[in-house]
């Protein structure tokens, strides 16, 4: 999917970028500008609604969680400026009521990180209610784990032992868990 044709996008191709890693956001700006659209980026959230209500975009990729709020405000902004968008939600904690909350609030897709550009295109250009293809590259179980327990643990405010509870693990045990890094 090198160039894609007016009619896979139609003619408008605007595309707003929100995420909080500099890094990530560059390199997702210039593949998607690679695949035909044009693309604006924000790292807050004050920033993307404001470019959101000032130049609502045909597509949009947010991220759920950014340094000034959540990701799902900006969905919010674009649905009501611009209904008809697509929207990707992008998250490194992959919870399943998050995705339910962001499709709620009118997400069109959400991925998990690390979601490469081939990914997002295909979730950005999804023809209707169609399954997208099973990832080349599914998370393992480990790491499934480790997202379910760092979610739980951000959920409880980052309380070691209060996560341990609800989690029904030992304290030490979670601790060794929360200093490793996280599985492929």
């Amino acid at each position: 999917m090198d160039a894609l044709s007016d009619h896979e996008i139609g003619e408008d191709r605007t595309l707003l970028l929100v995420d909080d890693d500099e890094p990530f956001l560059k390199r997702l700006s210039r593949a998607m500008e690679k695949r035909g659209f044009s693309v604006e980026t924000a790292e807050s959230v004050t920033a993307g609604r404001a470019i959101a209500t000032a130049r609502p975009p045909a597509f949009a990729v947010i991220d759920l969680r950014l340094d000034d709020g959540n990701g799902l405000d900006v969905v919010e902004t674009i649905r009501e400026r611009r209904p008809d968008s697509r929207i990707v939600v992008l998250t490194g904690y992959g919870a399943i009521a998050t995705a339910v909350a962001a499709v709620k609030i009118g997400a069109t897709d959400y991925l998990s990180k690390p979601a490469d550009a081939n990914e997002i295109t295909a979730a950005l250009l999804a023809k209707g209610d169609a399954l997208p293809p099973p990832p080349e590259n599914p998370m393992s179980a480990d790491r499934v784990r480790w997202e379910h327990i760092q979610r739980v643990y951000e959920q409880c405010d980052r309380n070691v032992s209060e996560t341990a509870r609800r989690l029904n693990m030992h304290r030490r045990t979670l601790q060794r868990i929360l200093a490793k890094r996280s599985p492929r």
